[in-house]
């Protein structure tokens, strides 16, 4: 069954992705990097939404709002996971719970906004902590006692207590991008679309939506320049498509499709570079637990030994990736190499029978993306056999992303749902999304467990990697139990580039837009 499902689904998908991108090429023609070397085309999977350092909603939002706000550090690009000064001109941890720091002299906000200062460091990070903005990064700030303002440039962040990823998952992300605390609260406390009051390399000078966004460098910028005068962002939601253009010379740097992966390192395009990198990230199907018809943990139980992990993930990767057993990843503390469950189509008809839920008919909610639509399909073979019947609901990146949001009107009835996470280099970046001020936010199987918010709180200040690694395994056994995860895989990152480009890259493969620079 799985082989004929795979052949299926890839044939219908390209077609699909023909289409697609026929329609993006008429209507952005000649859009890869220009004659000069001075335009840069990119794929983001998906469209601009918001450009908040506290409210982001994806990571290529992520990437923009770094790019445009400048934060106190971030990432080099490399092999090794390390960070570079972006805002400031020094800084240094004093001890566990003091960091000090100065800002660049030159850096101006646009739009009259005057110069960068500590003050505008203080509001940028104390507001992602602040109960009332209810950011949903507050946890990357959850050990702030305060920022301390010592001169016109220079500051103290204070903490409460010893906080282990201040330097991983903290500092060198959007969580350190500084914004103007004038311009804010003109705004009313929160930045929506239009960038107001730029500080970064680059500068959004133009957003359509659903088609491009367009950063051009900042002429005021006084330390490294951008490597490209533009970079034109697409957001292109399957990643098949975004193949096809870039084989089309629409596009000069995307993320493949992991399916992808042998077939465009067999066979290279003409001038292109395919790279692999190790992912971080993890994709798993979650069920809502408080939704009416999954409350009884015996139904949730039985949808996790229904559920051929294996066979999900060979079809949907082409046995490109490895089936996962958690949210974190090998080389991290709390990388497991098994789960509490197992497929078990026979043990999952019992629990349906003993819980009575005879005849159950449930959602799954999916991003419009090939490889998730296979993944969905076979999931809805695995439910079929076990008598539970399954309609795959598909969503434009725009939708999805909000469906457990508790400020919608879905979030309740959302009942199974395939995800994927992006990921920092700590254990406390996967589990801090299940948590339950979480709920309703990112956590929309909706898992409230006093155990594991303690247990996440411990390994925030365990630095002996021996003692996280027990932490973090026990808090995705904690997950396991509660019926309302299948853990699936950590996929790997596939990515192809023009041969004239040189990427910035971390390690694992998400891009520093700044750091592109012409070969």
């Amino acid at each position: 069954m799985s082989s004929i499902l795979k052949k299926d689904i890839s044939r219908r998908s390209v077609l699909a992705s023909a289409s697609a991108f026929g329609a993006a090429s008429l209507a952005f023609p000649n859009m890869a990097i220009s004659a000069d070397g001075s335009v840069l085309t990119v794929r983001s999977y998906s469209d601009l939404q918001i450009l908040d350092p506290a409210f982001w909603l994806s990571l290529p939002e992520a990437d923009i709002i770094k790019s445009i706000f400048a934060p106190l550090v971030d990432n080099t690009p490399g092999d090794e996971w390390g960070w570079r000064p972006v805002a400031v001109s020094s800084i240094e941890q004093l001890d566990d719970l003091t960091v000090a720091f100065t800002l660049r002299d030159n850096i101006g906000f646009t739009d009259g906004y005057g110069q960068m200062t500590a003050e505008d460091v203080k509001f940028s990070i104390e507001r992602i902590v602040d109960p009332e903005n209810e950011s949903p990064y507050a946890g990357d700030w959850s050990a702030l006692k305060e920022v301390e303002v010592k001169d016109k440039l220079s500051g103290l962040i204070h903490l409460k207590n010893k906080f282990v990823p201040l330097w991983t998952t903290t500092l060198p992300t959007a969580a350190s991008c500084v914004v103007s605390q004038k311009a804010v609260e003109e705004l009313g406390g929160k930045i929506g679309t239009e960038a107001v009051a730029q500080s970064g390399p680059y500068l959004l000078s133009e957003w359509v939506p659903k088609q491009k966004t367009v950063l051009k460098r900042n002429p005021d910028w006084a330390y490294e320049p951008g490597g490209f005068e533009e970079i034109h962002i697409l957001p292109i939601e399957d990643p098949a498509t975004a193949e096809l253009g870039f084989e089309a010379g629409d596009l000069d740097y995307t993320w493949t499709a992991v399916s992808s992966l042998p077939r465009l390192k067999e066979n290279p395009p003409a001038g292109s570079v395919v790279e692999e990198k190790p992912s971080l990230a993890y994709v798993w199907l979650g069920i809502n637990q408080d939704n009416e018809a999954l409350k009884d943990v015996r139904i949730r139980r039985a949808i996790q030994h229904a559920i051929d992990r294996e066979t999900v993930v060979d079809a949907a990767y082409f046995g490109a990736a490895a089936v996962a057993n958690g949210i974190i990843a090998p080389g991290l503390p709390g990388n497991r190499d098994g789960v509490t469950y197992d497929y078990d189509p026979d043990k999952a008809r019992a629990l349906l029978e003993e819980a009575g839920a005879t005849n159950l008919f449930v959602t799954l909610d999916i991003l419009n993306q090939s490889e998730r639509l296979t993944a969905a399909q076979v999931i809805q073979a695995n439910l079929a056999d076990v008598g539970v019947q399954c309609e795959i609901k598909q969503n434009d990146s725009g939708t999805f992303w909000t469906l457990g949001s508790k400020d919608g009107d879905y979030f309740m009835n959302l009942q199974l749902v395939l995800s994927r996470f992006s990921m920092n280099p700590d254990p406390s970046w996967a589990t801090v999304w299940f948590t339950p001020e979480q709920v309703g936010v990112w956590n929309w199987e909706r898992f409230d467990n006093a155990e594991y918010k303690a247990l996440h709180e411990e390994g925030l200040v365990e630095s002996d990697p021996a003692k996280r690694d027990e932490i973090y395994k026990k808090m995705q056994a904690l997950m396991d139990e509660s019926g309302s995860y299948v853990f699936l895989t950590h996929e790997v990152v596939g990515l192809i580039h023009k041969d004239t480009i040189d990427p910035g890259l971390k390690p694992n493969g998400e891009p520093l837009l700044p750091l592109f620079r012409p070969a």
